[in-house]
């Protein structure tokens, strides 16, 4: 027996479609990092891109437990002294919520050309519209927990 390895030339990419409405933040985001990684393929490499592209709409409708809508907090530096900027959650709900999802994704990603080139098939869009119906995605549904 020879171990598979799939060849970026024979990936076959879906498109799929997550509507994150009520959903815990944390479990969309394992979710779309799982699909984006390719981890749901029988033709799963490590060192392949083998995953899928994931829409996720209506993130302006996303939800966390607990006290984290107040307490969490995202940090960005321009890179001068002095330079570091914070904003809580609830903030950062309302000026971009679509940026909240994408972070969230982006550090189940691996930290990596391979991790960036997955981060780039994540498009999250806050509200229920999204321009990607010719590519005819199938949509997820997430289970309640």
């Amino acid at each position: 027996m020879k171990t598979y390895y799939a060849k970026p030339h024979e990936v076959e990419r879906e498109w799929v479609l997550i509507d994150a409405t009520d959903q815990v933040l944390g479990r969309v985001a394992t979710k779309a990092a799982h699909i984006l990684k390719g981890k749901h393929k029988p033709q799963y490499t490590p060192h392949i891109d083998t995953g899928d592209f994931v829409v996720i709409v209506n993130a302006e409708k996303i939800r966390v437990t607990g006290a984290k809508a107040a307490t969490k907090e995202y940090y960005r530096h321009s890179g001068y002294p002095g330079g570091l900027k914070m904003e809580t959650f609830a903030r950062a709900m309302e000026r971009h919520p679509e940026r909240v999802i994408e972070h969230a994704v982006k550090g189940m990603l691996p930290k990596n050309t391979l991790g960036r080139a997955q981060g780039r098939k994540l498009k999250v869009y806050a509200g229920a519209e999204h321009p990607h119906a010719a590519q005819k995605p199938r949509e997820i549904k997430m289970e309640d927990n």
